[in-house]
C-alpha cells in the first residue's frame, strides 16, 4: 500500500532558476486575483514536474488541473470569468508562465471534464467487471483516494483527520454497493453451478 504524501514532502522546487515572472503593475491586478491563494503551496514550483507528477497518477495535465479549479472558483451567475482566469493565469497559478485566451481556458476546462468522464466509466468498469476481488478493490481506493486528498491538501483543502475517515467511509460503502450490484447485474438469469438454481437479480 503506498505511504502517505503530504504538501510538504512533493519536491517541486525548480530544479534550475526559474524564468522571469510577471512584470505587470499590482494595481492592474484585479482584487480578487491578488487575494486568491488556492496554489500558495506551491510557489516557486515548476509546471513541468507539477506536469510529471500527475502524468504519473492521473489523467489530467497541470495546464488542465489549474485551469478546472479555477474555473469552479471564479464561476458567477452569468458563467465563467474566462477572460480573468487567462489574462492573470500566472498571478493565480504559481506554475502556470504565459496568460491564456479564454478560448484556450475554455478548451483545458472541456479537456479536464473529457478526462473525468472517460476515467469515471473506466473505473467503474473495472469495479464492476469482477475483474477485482473485493480486498484488491478496497486497495485501489485507498491508493487513488490518497492521491485525490493529496491534490486537494495542494490546492490548499484542509482535511482533518475525522473528515478524512468519514469520506474514505461513505467511499467505501458506496463501492461495496457498487460491487455487490454489479454481482447481482452479472449473474442475473445464470445458473449456479453448484445446486443449479437459476440466479435472479432479485435474489
Amino acid at each position: 500500500m503506498p505511504e502517505r504524501a503530504s504538501p510538504a514532502d512533493w519536491d517541486l522546487t525548480p530544479a534550475v532558476e526559474s524564468a522571469e515572472g510577471p512584470t505587470d503593475d499590482a494595481d492592474d491586478v484585479p482584487e480578487d486575483v491578488r487575494e486568491y491563494a488556492r496554489f500558495s503551496k506551491m510557489d516557486g514550483a515548476q509546471y513541468d514536474r507539477v506536469n510529471e507528477f500527475l502524468r504519473d497518477r492521473t489523467y489530467i495535465t497541470a495546464r488542465e488541473w489549474a485551469i478546472a479549479r479555477l474555473c469552479a472558483d471564479f464561476r458567477t451567475e452569468t458563467g465563467v470569468e474566462m477572460t480573468k482566469i487567462g489574462e492573470n493565469l500566472p498571478e493565480l497559478v504559481p506554475f502556470m508562465t504565459d496568460t491564456y485566451s479564454p478560448q484556450a481556458v475554455n478548451q483545458a476546462r472541456s479537456a479536464f471534464e473529457d478526462k473525468v468522464r472517460m476515467a469515471g466509466a473506466t473505473f467503474l468498469y473495472g469495479a464492476m467487471s469482477g475483474f477485482f476481488t473485493a480486498d484488491e478493490l478496497d486497495d485501489l481506493m485507498y491508493e487513488v483516494t490518497e492521491v485525490a486528498k493529496f491534490l486537494l491538501e495542494v490546492e490548499g483543502v484542509d482535511l482533518a483527520v475525522e473528515e478524512e475517515l468519514e469520506a474514505e467511509e461513505r467511499i467505501s460503502s458506496v463501492m461495496r454497493d457498487v460491487r455487490s450490484a454489479s454481482d447481482e447485474l452479472r449473474h442475473d438469469g445464470t445458473e449456479c453451478p453448484n445446486c443449479g438454481h437459476t440466479i435472479d437479480a432479485d435474489d
